[in-house]
């Protein structure tokens, strides 16, 4: 009966990040008229800047939620540049496209 409720739960989990996704390119979609796809690999992006600063800075005694704090930072940075790069090479000439 455990495994039963535990994988009613993943299926809700599952179904409920599905959902999201596809509210987020409803939502792109509608508002620039072309789908990124790129978005996951963003995601990808962020958690392993993340994951290297909290491994590079872990030798240096700072209790966690510092560690926590500076990786988000530095994860909000690169991936503020990288949507921007992507943005300027890949949307704009989209974009500007003749139809």
């Amino acid at each position: 009966m455990d495994i039963f409720v535990q994988q009613i739960i993943n299926g809700l989990v599952l179904g409920s990040m599905y959902a999201l996704v596809a509210l987020g390119y409803t939502m792109v979609y509608g508002i620039i008229s072309l789908i990124n796809f790129a978005h996951g690999e963003v995601l990808m992006v962020g958690a392993m800047v993340s994951w290297t600063v909290v491994t590079a800075l872990a030798g240096t005694g700072w209790p966690g939620w510092v560690l926590l704090l500076i990786s988000a930072v530095a994860a909000i940075i690169v991936c503020s540049l990288l949507n921007f790069t992507i943005e300027k090479v890949a949307y704009r000439p989209l974009r500007n496209a003749p139809r």
